[in-house]
């Protein structure tokens, strides 16, 4: 059984800023720990990757061939359509980002390779798909210094920085120290500037209220947290923290709608404004379909929003 690791050890205990208290046997604190080895990481991401990066799982310990002379710890395609290379340390590493990214210099030289792969794990369709623009790097480590949250800010790639945490034998922890976007060095314009800002890209073609709610959303998602990322495809814009929990297809006539990543069940639907659209077909992720015509339904939207983000 792994050790518990005392307040003198490495693993810095108010890093994450939770405290875990069971309540089986009176009310006992249960402490976080590491993983014994970075083996273990891997392996409980790798076997739950979907539900817990929101990431397709395609391959472990990749061999880059004999003239890179690498393994790539984790390969994989994210909700929409984006390549992602996932890195495991145990505890704090260095390295780990300037790892990932040497391996992401290497995926993008080789595309067809990582298209064959994602057709013959997934599937032509999505291999047809993939959103080269936007590969991802994600790091999962014990703990990342400042100096990593700086670096990261420095690249022009998406990187994601993820700090995990084990309680007990049962619960994993994960918290997103830093999240950026490889587009995101230009600003965004404010409304009424003369241009659309990047999150109302997939609504070009929409005039008049539906523009103006299409844009209205936009800056409502965006301004939910600053870790929050838009990704355009053709068929959505995504809006995305570490997983997808909005998206947005183009704008109708005469309503904006919004696939939401919250439980129908947990909410009470109302006809004409929000419904369940789990096993229906649709663009993007989220099981609760949310109708927006008016201003005023984008404000009564407002919690579902938070709601999804949250949980993201």
């Amino acid at each position: 059984m792994p050790h518990v690791l005392g307040p003198s050890s490495d693993l810095e205990m108010g890093a994450m800023g939770l405290r875990l208290f069971s309540t089986k046997r009176g009310m006992t604190e249960v402490m976080p720990r590491l993983a014994d080895v970075e083996a273990d990481v891997q392996g409980l991401v790798e076997a739950h990757m979907e539900i817990m990066l929101g990431v397709r799982f395609l391959a472990s310990e990749y061999s880059t061939g004999p003239v890179h002379g690498g393994r790539i710890d984790s390969l994989g395609l994210d909700e929409n359509g984006s390549p992602v290379i996932v890195e495991y340390k145990r505890a704090t590493d260095a390295g780990v980002i300037h790892q990932g990214l040497f391996y992401l210099a290497w995926l993008m030289d080789h595309r067809t390779e990582f298209q064959h792969l994602v057709r013959d794990r997934i599937g032509a369709e999505a291999a047809g798909q993939i959103l080269w623009s936007d590969p991802r790097v994600i790091c999962v480590a014990g703990d990342f210094t400042r100096y990593d949250v700086h670096a990261v800010r420095e690249h022009r790639r998406s990187i994601d920085l993820v700090r995990y945490r084990l309680y007990g034998d049962e619960h994993i922890a994960l918290e997103t120290i830093a999240s950026v976007h490889g587009h995101a060095g230009a600003p965004r314009r404010r409304r009424g500037a003369g241009t659309r800002t990047e999150a109302t890209l997939g609504h070009r073609e929409t005039d008049g209220a539906m523009a103006d709610l299409s844009e209205s959303l936009g800056e409502v998602l965006m301004a939910l947290g600053g870790d929050v990322v838009a990704v355009q495809r053709k068929q959505y814009t995504a809006y995305r923290r570490l997983r997808n929990f909005v998206c947005v297809p183009p704008a109708q006539q005469a309503k904006l709608l919004a696939y939401v990543k919250v439980s129908p069940t947990e909410v009470d639907l109302v006809p004409g404004f929000t419904r369940d659209v789990t096993g229906l077909g649709h663009h993007g992720t989220g099981d609760l379909e949310v109708q927006l015509r008016s201003e005023r339904d984008l404000e009564r939207a407002g919690e579902l929003f938070r709601l999804a983000y949250a949980g993201a």
